[in-house]
């Protein structure tokens, strides 16, 4: 299908999705900091398929409700040509039926292939999914050829370089838009230091836009530190998890603000 979106992955500052984090109001207090793209938090496709769309005349919001009335995913117009959905999925007609129902309220459509955590990797979601390339190939492939948005994926990097990039070339061959890179293996953690290395080999190994993650403990203290990132990475955008979570006025060019600033703003929404 063709893609309908002016989304665009290339110099762009970019809010990571984070579970428990991404909601909402952090995203459009991120997007009123600077922020250019915003992802939720990753919700999973079986959680998704049970919900049903509702338009919140009150809030002015579009809420996708589960059968016990809670609302699983919020969005609103401001964000609706920004929003980047992430999913967790590990069946390719799961993922593209979640695609569908949201499809007409977000800016595209992101796999989480990245997260480490048991709760993901035990339902062969999340970096599970970096073992097994077909699966990969399947649901990326049924994504961009059943839906209108742009399809991304979120991963983390393998054991060599050469298995990493040789990844990322098959992943580009389904026509995904862009590529979230998280610059560590699944086993590390945030003190193990990001692989500036091999996120650069990445960028200069295809020719989609390549996000670069996972800087936020080595590099990202500040704005300025945005684009020292992205220099080290030679990234077409940066994505931005725990310094945003710290601070999200991290995407302000003129300078951070105190947190006692962040919050008065956050309780806005």
């Amino acid at each position: 299908m063709t893609v309908n979106t002016p989304l665009c992955f290339r110099g762009k500052k970019i809010l990571a999705p984070m579970v428990r984090v991404g909601t909402l109001p952090m995203r459009l207090l991120a997007l009123d900091y600077g922020a250019d793209i915003v992802y939720c938090e990753e919700l999973i496709d079986i959680k998704m398929l049970q919900c049903k769309r509702v338009v919140n005349e009150v809030l002015e919001t579009v809420d996708f409700v589960a059968p016990n009335e809670r609302v699983v995913f919020r969005t609103c117009e401001r964000e609706r040509h920004c929003v980047v959905f992430q999913m967790g999925s590990a069946d390719a007609e799961r993922a593209l039926a979640v695609a569908k129902l949201v499809e007409s309220d977000v800016a595209g459509i992101d796999i989480n292939m990245g997260c480490p955590k048991e709760y993901s990797t035990k339902a062969s979601m999340g970096a599970a999914l970096l073992s097994d390339p077909d699966k990969i190939e399947s649901i990326l492939t049924t994504l961009v050829k059943g839906i209108c948005k742009p399809v991304t994926c979120k991963i983390r990097i393998l054991p060599s370089v050469e298995d990493t990039v040789n990844l990322v070339k098959r992943i580009e061959k389904t026509g995904i838009a862009a590529i979230a890179v998280h610059g560590r293996k699944k086993e590390e953690r945030p003190q193990h230091p990001v692989r500036c290395d091999v996120i650069k080999a990445i960028s200069e190994a295809v020719s989609i836009p390549v996000i670069a993650n996972g800087g936020s403990h080595d590099f990202i203290k500040e704005y300025t530190d945005i684009e020292t990132f992205q220099k080290a990475t030679a990234a077409s955008s940066v994505m931005i998890a725990r310094a945003a979570m710290w601070n999200p006025s991290i995407f302000r060019k003129e300078g951070l603000f105190s947190l006692k600033e962040v919050m008065q703003d956050y309780i806005k929404y």
